[in-house]
């Protein structure tokens, strides 16, 4: 059989443009005549569609996109086609409402298979939009028996799980039903190492079931989430045949009577997945958004040199706009060192310094203020003014403001909201500050980019005289790992004391990250590439006491 693996990368909401991608490929395939084309999971909508799926006239635009789909379908009289879409329910109770694949042939559905398996956890919720499938079916058509699942259907198998989400395996049903062989339409979201899973996954199905197994997955970044897309086809004997390029589109063709070499599926390497993931995530975000140029604040430190590395590789550089803003307390080196990061990059810079309006700042509240000590409210109003010319910028000319906070500083609030929390995308918010050392080195991997005296010198905000961040921090490699044992992994205190870190570190870490849920529910949308990213994966109540 052949069969084709569409690995697109849709715009949610966009119906019309998403079946206009459908059209397209079936047209540029018509002279390979294969026997399947497969698309991914909810394709016609994009994933996630989230709440446009509770308007009943996108449902209807959906229903009239389907019925145009399977007009078109009777051009290719040799070619179904297997494609993800919502589907109405006619159940008298719950969502009313269906996640399902379709396979089309010849201007008639043969096949609708409703997903069985909703994850609601982490970044997923479709138990709020679906009702779950009632029965599974499979189909046969040109000698072989389909067997056609959605996403999580695949990844309930009792073998690799130690704790289970659900009492039903839909691959091991499908494989009693008759199943020659297996179909698996997909949106799986990034993190760094989940191929891995994803292809344990699927190997363990075709050991178990000596049945080849095609996996297709969506591409491309919508809000937070990035898919890395990453299909593969895999024959009967666990034999690797086929795996499509991770985060960008792919349209391959397999035959599954070819007996072709096979491939060894070799780890990616994870900063080059971070890299690409991340470029992926502002390209999109920016073109699927309508905004076509980034202003970014660049302090001469790490943080805003990477998120201006990344963007400058997404959007090239005539769309990228770096401004500099010393205050008092910024070091001559600082403006030097964003200088020099422009100019290896080719971007635009502008200076623009703030000592003038912060003295204006000081002058006003100095009657309100008097005789009180200095804190961190005047070092909030250097980040504010700072966070207030970005936005004026972007107000003016269009230009997308991309915050550069990293994850281990929106974790325990080492951040200013309104000033430099500021922007409509924060770029490396899921990124630890260990990890963006180390992200800054691949950059660097072929020539110097940032520069060296940026990775170098001690992090600092500089919003007072020698300041750096350890003067209120734990060193950035043991706050790390106490993050992650903490907002990752979900340790409590105790659990964490095994580490051998100091204790009273251990609780400042904890309360820092609870007192400072209510700036993250502030914080700009992020892009997720851990396993447990600050935002929509991860509810935590506001006004809350507890321990």
């Amino acid at each position: 059989m052949k069969i084709t693996l569409a690995q697109l990368n849709p715009i949610v909401g966009d119906i019309s443009g998403n079946l206009e991608k459908v059209f397209s490929t079936m047209k540029n395939l018509a002279s390979e005549k294969p026997d399947l084309v497969v698309f991914p999971e909810l394709f016609l909508t994009g994933y996630p569609p989230r709440d446009l799926l509770e308007r009943k006239a996108f449902l209807a635009r959906c229903s009239k996109a389907i019925e145009l789909l399977i007009e078109e379908s009777i051009k290719y009289s040799e070619t179904a086609i297997i494609i993800g879409v919502p589907w109405p329910s006619d159940r008298e109770f719950g969502k009313r409402l269906y996640n399902s694949a379709l396979m089309i042939f010849r201007g008639e559905i043969l096949l609708n298979q409703h997903k069985s398996l909703l994850p609601t956890y982490d970044v997923f919720d479709e138990s709020r939009y679906f009702d779950a499938a009632k029965e599974i079916y499979t189909i046969p058509f040109k000698g072989e028996v389909l067997g056609i699942s959605i996403c999580e259907d695949m990844w309930n198998d009792p073998e690799l799980w130690v704790n289970r989400n659900y009492p039903k395996d839909p691959v091991r049903e499908l494989n009693n039903s008759g199943a020659t062989i297996h179909l698996n339409i997909s949106a799986s979201p990034f993190d760094l190492g989940k191929e891995i899973i994803r292809f344990k996954i699927v190997e363990n199905h075709v050991k178990k079931y000596k049945t080849p197994f095609v996996f297709v997955n969506q591409v491309g970044a919508n809000d937070e989430l990035i898919f890395d897309g990453r299909s593969m086809y895999m024959d009967a004997s666990g034999n690797l045949k086929t795996l499509l390029p991770s985060f960008s589109e792919g349209i391959v063709t397999i035959d599954t009577d070819l007996h072709d070499d096979s491939r060894v599926f070799i780890k990616e390497n994870r900063l080059k997945d971070l890299h690409d993931a991340l470029t992926l995530g502002v390209r999109d975000y920016f073109r699927k958004c309508g905004f076509k140029k980034a202003v970014i604040g660049l302090s001469g430190g790490i943080d805003s040199a990477v998120t201006c590395a990344i963007a400058q590789i997404a959007l090239g550089s005539e769309n990228v706009l770096g401004i500099t803003m010393p205050s008092p307390y910024s070091s001559r080196g600082s403006v030097d060192d964003s200088r020099k990061l422009a100019d290896n990059l080719g971007i635009e810079i502008k200076t623009i310094p703030i000592s003038d309006i912060y003295s204006s700042y000081r002058h006003t509240l100095d009657p309100f203020f008097l005789h009180l000590e200095e804190d961190t409210t005047e070092e909030n109003i250097q980040a504010r003014i700072r966070g207030n010319l970005l936005m004026a910028f972007s107000n003016k000319f269009g230009h997308l403001v991309l915050s550069t906070g990293n994850k281990s500083e929106l974790a325990v609030g080492y951040c200013t909201l309104y000033g430099d929390m500021a922007g409509g995308l924060a770029v490396i918010s899921d990124v630890p500050k260990t990890m963006v050392y180390e992200l800054a080195e691949y950059i660097n991997r072929e020539k110097e980019i940032i520069p060296r005296a940026t990775i170098d010198k001690p992090p600092s905000a500089e919003l007072k005289p020698d300041q750096t961040d350890q003067d209120s921090l734990p060193p950035y490699d043991v706050l790390d790992e106490l993050l992650h044992c903490y907002v990752d992994l979900g340790y409590s205190a105790s659990k964490m004391e095994d580490l051998e870190y100091d204790n009273e570190i251990i609780r400042w870490v904890i309360r820092a990250v609870d007192r400072n849920e209510y700036k993250r529910r502030q914080a700009a949308p992020g892009l997720k590439v851990t396993s447990k990213a600050f935002g929509v994966g991860r509810r935590m109540p506001i006004a809350a006491k507890y321990d």
